[in-house]
């Protein structure tokens, strides 16, 4: 029998992750050492309160039916904590709705909001999950260029009219993945008062938002007029080292979380009912842990780039999110260079083109593996042929 795959399996090829993947465990059967610094996976363990909270509830025999959507008491936790840590009123009634991890909110939206032929104007370079979403709606994605010399940025500005005249949704993401940039509040301001003027709704991915050093982001939707236009996605995930188990929500207007509680019903059946206690308890008992979280990822950063710059390679320590954006040297590309770092030190990136054409001549460091690695990697680069300067 022949199998047929859909044209839209035409754009979900072999990612170079999975292609990384596998060099990266033939090199391992080979008897390599390993450094994987590529997958924005945590390592750490979510706090110990919520694990036992997680495990005491599973033994409930009450929790096992289907949930259907958010409880009651977490859109209660999550409304609470948006006031408290963004001073941001949401509604627990129709301005929050729980998803299966930011992800499945980010894929879904462009469903909800765009049709055939459609604009969704996305940040380049930025998250894989974005264009799977925009394919999945049958729309078109128009990159925004995010470069060093207007800070990472999109440049409103330079995107063409008739581009806007078909644009129907922007996502924006600060912190960044993989661009660890922070948006300002003034620039929110710019980006409100442009949705309003081109009737472009704004997605906001706030995955980072508890993952900062020097100065705390913004939230999106403390900026007046915010909800007006948009929404904002939040996630359990990086700030409670809860990824695996897979629950995030979405914040903001109310139309258009509606819209994608509508999708969504018919989609799934929920979170298991155990974890999203634990969410609540994670959610209300915050401020400590993501103090301490924060202390090992700064730490984590301050060791990796001082031993970069010390092997010659100078990279700038981001101020916020769990990723290092660092220029590859010349005359590498960043796919070529990955793999020559991967060869001579053990050490595997992610590279930049991987999440966009404007990451061309970058990689992405995540800062997944415990410091004494994070300085094993730095004597490793040191004692390689990568970087002809040393300081």
């Amino acid at each position: 029998m022949d199998i047929t795959l859909s044209s839209k399996m035409l754009n979900f090829q072999e990612s170079i992750f999975n292609e990384l993947s596998s060099y990266k465990k033939r090199k391992q059967q080979a008897g390599h050492d390993i450094i994987d610094l590529s997958i924005g996976s945590p390592d750490l363990p979510p706090p110990a309160y919520v694990m036992d909270e997680l495990a005491q509830q599973a033994k409930n025999p009450d929790l096992y039916g289907y949930s259907l959507t958010g409880t009651a008491d977490l859109h209660k936790a999550i409304s609470e904590y948006y006031r408290r840590q963004f001073e941001v009123v949401v509604e627990e009634g129709n301005e929050v709705l729980m998803v299966m991890g930011s992800q499945d909110g980010l894929v879904h939206l462009p469903m909800v909001l765009t049709n055939q032929g459609d604009i969704v104007l996305v940040p380049d370079p930025g998250y894989t999950a974005y264009a799977a979403g925009i394919t999945l709606a049958g729309a078109t994605p128009y990159g925004m260029p995010l470069k060093a010399e207007n800070h990472f940025l999109p440049d409103l500005e330079n995107i063409p009219l008739e581009i806007l005249e078909k644009a129907k949704l922007m996502i924006l993401n600060f912190p960044g993945n993989p661009v660890p940039a922070l948006a300002t509040e003034e620039f929110f301001h710019r980006v409100i008062q442009f949705a309003k003027k081109y009737n472009i709704v704004i997605l906001h991915d706030f995955a980072y938002s508890e993952i900062y050093y020097d100065e705390k982001p913004v939230s999106f939707l403390s900026v007046e007029g915010a909800k007006e236009v948009g929404v904002e996605f939040n996630s359990l995930s990086k700030s409670f080292n809860m990824a695996g188990c897979r629950i995030g929500y979405i914040v903001g207007n109310p139309v258009i979380v509606d819209a994608l509680n509508r999708l969504k019903s018919n989609l799934d059946y929920g979170v298991f009912l155990p974890i999203q206690k634990a969410a609540i308890l994670a959610l209300k008992n915050s401020s400590g842990f993501s103090e301490q979280l924060r202390d090992t990822y700064k730490q984590r950063r301050d060791i990796l780039v001082k031993g970069l710059c010390e092997a010659g390679w100078q990279v700038e320590a981001p101020k916020a999110s769990m990723f290092l954006w660092a220029k590859v040297p010349a005359p590498y590309s960043s796919t070529e260079f990955a793999y020559r770092l991967l060869d001579e030190t053990g050490i595997v990136v992610t590279p930049g083109n991987a999440f966009g054409n404007e990451g061309e001549g970058y990689v992405r460091i995540a800062l997944v593996q415990k410091e004494e690695l994070l300085e094993k990697a730095g004597a490793l680069l040191k004692q390689s042929s990568l970087f002809s300067v040393r300081v």
